[in-house]
């Protein structure tokens, strides 16, 4: 098996602090990231849009919030007359735990899943995988062609200021991607994520970008 170097634990200690600045340094970096996105202008959000709640309920732009001032909502791609599920999709929200909501709600926010079909299509899937995290169907109004959200994932942060809403952030891609537990835990790893993208030493296990990722019920 090929792998990493042996060496002494004085050595080991050396190069771990190495690393340690270079990861000290973009902390830092990431820290100035996130004052930078607090700071983004904001688009104030037309508030006739109407969604139905897992219940059934009819439910207003503002009423997704519950309450709170803000709102992290997950687009989850599942499209009206999709007869499938997303994998990155379905494995992100895999990451997403229970006890949050109540730690995010200690800060005055809500996070919530949406798609664009309708709830008769996404019951089934939620029941399949169990998942609580609220999710909420936009099918029938113009929420997703206003944002230009497409058929995609993604993933957009709402403010309220009493009945008025703002759109803060969205991020898709590579954005999301950074969110998800497995993936930032495989990065700690020798291997990492053994996909064929990264800078790996020759040698080491690599397979087709996401090839091995499947829903949870499907694995071998």
């Amino acid at each position: 098996m090929n792998r990493p170097p042996v060496v002494s634990e004085q050595d080991w200690q050396a190069a771990r602090e190495a690393l340690l600045v270079k990861e000290k340094e973009l902390t830092r970096a990431l820290d100035r990231l996130a004052a930078e996105r607090r700071r983004l202008p904001m688009v104030r959000l037309r508030t006739g849009y109407e969604f139905t709640a897992p219940d059934g309920a009819r439910v207003s732009l503002a009423g997704l919030f519950d309450g709170n001032r803000q709102l992290v909502v997950y687009h989850h791609m599942l499209a009206p007359g999709q007869d499938w599920v997303c994998g990155g999709c379905g494995t992100f929200t895999d990451n997403l735990a229970d006890g949050s909501q109540a730690h995010l709600s200690a800060r005055d926010t809500r996070l919530i899943l949406m798609s664009p079909a309708p709830q008769s299509q996404i019951e089934p899937v939620r029941q399949r995988f169990g998942w609580t995290v609220p999710w909420y169907s936009a099918y029938g109004n113009d929420f997703y062609a206003d944002l230009g959200l497409g058929d995609g994932f993604g993933l957009s942060v709402l403010l309220r200021d009493g009945e008025e809403v703002f759109r803060t952030y969205y991020t898709a891609g590579r954005g999301v991607d950074r969110l998800r537990l497995d993936f930032n835990l495989l990065d700690l790893t020798p291997y990492g994520r053994q996909e064929e993208w990264e800078d790996s030493p020759a040698g080491w296990p690599q397979d087709p970008t996401m090839s091995w990722l499947h829903l949870r019920d499907e694995y071998a």
